[in-house]
């Protein structure tokens, strides 16, 4: 599934030759046995390896990124995914240029998804996300977050 706005996706092109880039490196047989860490594909796209434990949703926080789209891939477990546009919400943390990263507050409501092993979203700028969140109770995940450069 992918989901958004019509005009986001005129603005993105998530066909181009990073995205290009970043979707064959999911497509990997190799993703379980790959290491915690980061591996730069390109000047523009990094695969980041990561392991935890699901949190509980109040103990998660809204984010957002400035210079950054997200492709995150679930290699293994499931998580909840919250969702709300970003202009929507109100700021918890102010932008940290150096983590390119935005806090903030939930909203009274917003959107979710579940993310099963082999599922991926993208996220852009505009829409803030909420992962890592647990289904049921706190179990194991392996993500890979692929990091795209606008």
């Amino acid at each position: 599934m992918f989901a958004s706005s019509v005009l986001l996706a005129e603005k993105y092109d998530f066909m181009s030759e990073k995205f290009k880039l970043a979707y064959e490196f999911l497509r990997r047989k190799d993703l379980a046995e790959l290491p915690v860490g980061e591996i730069v594909l390109s000047p523009d796209v990094t695969a980041r390896v990561q392991e935890y434990n699901t949190k509980l949703p109040e103990d998660a926080k809204f984010e957002s990124h400035e210079k950054m789209i997200d492709i995150q891939y679930v290699v293994s477990g499931q998580e909840f995914f919250g969702l709300a546009p970003r202009d929507s919400l109100k700021v918890l943390e102010p932008y940290n240029e150096g983590k390119d990263m935005t806090f903030y507050h939930d909203p009274p409501m917003y959107g979710s998804l579940l993310l099963p092993a082999g599922s991926f979203i993208v996220v852009v700028p505009e829409e803030a996300h909420k992962p890592a969140c647990v289904v049921g109770s706190s179990a194991p995940v392996k993500k890979i977050l692929m990091k795209v450069r606008i």
